[in-house]
């Protein structure tokens, strides 16, 4: 028995006259000077529909900032709206999934590097937490062990490698051997500046 389908969650032809007749609106406001009129409801409920509809995809269902990650889309819907022209593409609908899938993408790169700097910190922190009251004599630190071995075995977050460009020489730089500008210190700039400055 074959399933029948239902209707989709967001009516494209629908939706496409709802961005239209925003867009006039749009249109009527900036040639009067006035500021853009805010998306009608249904325009809303949309974005909303397709955000925590492609929420549940496999590949985004897990994290635990699905919440976040729906917020983002939502907002650069909102932020992007404008920027829809029926006249070149009659799908609003795809076009605003793209804009929510890399809004999602930017939510978790931006969450992965987070995740990475916090990891960063616990790996090197170095720290001894205790408690004594006034008259003990005993020692007692925590060391942080813990937090280190439970942390993930590869950073998930990977930075981007800046070291693919020889860096360029510039100025006195040129004139000066590569290990002479590694090794300058500020202080060693501020010297020079104060043994030169004469007034």
């Amino acid at each position: 028995m074959v399933k029948a389908k239902g209707e989709h969650y967001v009516s494209n032809p629908d939706f496409l006259i709802a961005m239209v007749e925003w867009k006039e609106k749009c249109a009527e406001a900036e040639a009067a000077e006035m500021p853009r009129p805010a998306v009608t409801n249904y325009i809303g409920e949309c974005f909303l529909k397709i955000a925590t509809h492609l929420s549940y995809r496999p590949n985004f269902i897990n994290y635990t900032y699905k919440d976040d990650m729906v917020s983002d889309g939502i907002e650069n819907c909102l932020q992007y709206a404008n920027n829809f022209n029926p006249e070149k593409s009659k799908n609003p609908f795809a076009y605003f999934t793209q804009i929510i899938y890399y809004a999602f993408l930017r939510r978790i790169a931006k969450e992965k590097k987070q995740s990475h700097v916090k990891n960063k910190i616990v790996e090197k922190s170095n720290y001894e937490a205790y408690t004594q009251q006034t008259f003990d004599d005993t020692n007692y630190s925590i060391t942080n062990s813990w937090s280190i071995d439970n942390l993930p075995d590869e950073d998930v977050y990977k930075p981007k490698n800046k070291g693919g460009k020889e860096k360029v020489k510039k100025g006195l730089e040129k004139f000066m051997p590569d290990d002479d500008i590694e090794n300058v210190s500020p202080q060693d700039i501020d010297g020079v500046a104060e043994l030169g400055d004469e007034r």
